[in-house]
């Protein structure tokens, strides 16, 4: 097995388990509180959860977020994954297609036979855009049949790890370029350490329309590489474990930067995606959730898990008199003091009560 067929295995394996999780940052996600709606004169059934992200239209706002490709093991996991995906309206992103990019390998990515009109995310670092042609890139995308390509910045994941890249230069300019030459959408995508406002203007002004903020509280990608044994040292790994903007701090930095965002990082429910839209996400997106079901029960019990999820964004739109996610981004709502803390200066002050 190749070091990047073996990589991809271990991550498989570990975001598995609770062993890679943040040690003692949560996402903050439990710090929105939606306000209920004893009157809310709809019904169930009136609630339109349908969404635009990225140009194109999705039955409900939910992202089953990257994971995997370039291995066997991945072939069955994406196949059934996208499948879901295409059953249920929703978007599905592919893990790292470095493999495919640089060595041909399509293991995990083909999966349009089954998903012919699902959401699909495309998914490479940084870095590895910043080397390879707009050409290469959109080859790649077209192999796939990507309706976007997420360009994924992990600064902290690689330089935890002794032969990671430690040269993030250009990575702005990577990102317009693309924008620029490929004829699909870019997504700026973080890798579990979130976005601030900074970098969100530094996107918007280049001209990036949607990004998948990633934030803390959910998987920690240097703890993956220090339970790896990746890590420089086992104890510079321990030391950067936590780093990073919680998922809803990073979707409150964003605020009123006109930027569709997708909230991953430590989402599990679709109480959780309900929240993160009325702070003021487009969509949420979970992996592990989606890879404990397919572990547990393949296909179908990754579909019961979809359909539980869209019930609990439906719920939580019906609990507070909301009958779309557009509606609920206009609802007020009470946040903790942990979260106010990341609301920029007049960001949400209209909504918030307390």
């Amino acid at each position: 097995m190749s070091d990047h067929a073996s990589r991809k295995a271990d991550h498989l394996d570990l975001c598995a388990t609770d062993d890679v999780a943040f040690q003692g940052k949560t996402n903050l996600l439990e710090q929105v509180q939606l306000i209920h709606d004893s009157l809310p004169e709809l019904a169930v059934d009136d609630i339109d959860l349908t969404t635009t992200l990225a140009g194109r239209m999705l039955r409900a706002p939910v992202v089953i977020a990257a994971m995997t490709g370039g291995l066997e093991r991945a072939e069955k996991v994406n196949r059934d994954l996208a499948s879901v995906a295409e059953e249920h309206g929703l978007a599905f992103g592919f893990g790292s297609m470095r493999p495919l990019l640089t060595e041909g390998v399509r293991l995990g990515y083909m999966v349009r036979d089954v998903a012919p009109s699902a959401v699909i995310f495309g998914n490479i670092g940084v870095v590895q855009a910043r080397e390879a042609s707009s050409q290469a890139l959109a080859d790649m995308v077209g192999i796939a049949g990507c309706d976007a390509l997420c360009v994924h910045l992990n600064p902290a994941q690689e330089v935890v790890q002794p032969e990671g890249d430690d040269d993030f230069r250009g990575g702005l300019d990577t990102l317009r370029r693309l924008r620029e030459e490929l004829d699909v959408p870019v997504i700026a995508k973080e890798t579990g350490c979130g976005m601030s406002r900074s970098v969100g203007e530094r996107l918007a002004a280049a001209g990036i329309g949607t990004v998948d903020v990633s934030g803390a509280g959910g998987t920690s990608w240097v703890g993956v590489e220090t339970l790896r044994a990746r890590a420089r040292t086992r104890e510079l790994g321990e030391l950067f474990w936590d780093w990073g903007i919680p998922t809803a701090g990073s979707v409150a930095q964003l605020d009123g930067l006109g930027l569709d965002i997708i909230a991953t990082g430590g989402v599990k429910t679709g109480l959780d995606i309900a929240r993160a839209i009325a702070l003021g996400a487009t969509a949420g997106g979970m992996a592990r959730p989606f890879l404990m079901a397919w572990n547990e029960g393949g296909r179908s019990a990754a579909s019961d898990a979809a359909k539980q999820i869209i019930e609990e964004i439906r719920i939580a739109c019906l609990l507070t008199g909301s009958i779309s996610p557009a509606a609920l981004q206009a609802k007020p709502l009470m946040l903790g003091p942990a979260l106010r803390r990341w609301v920029p200066q007049g960001g949400l002050s209209a909504r918030m009560l307390g």
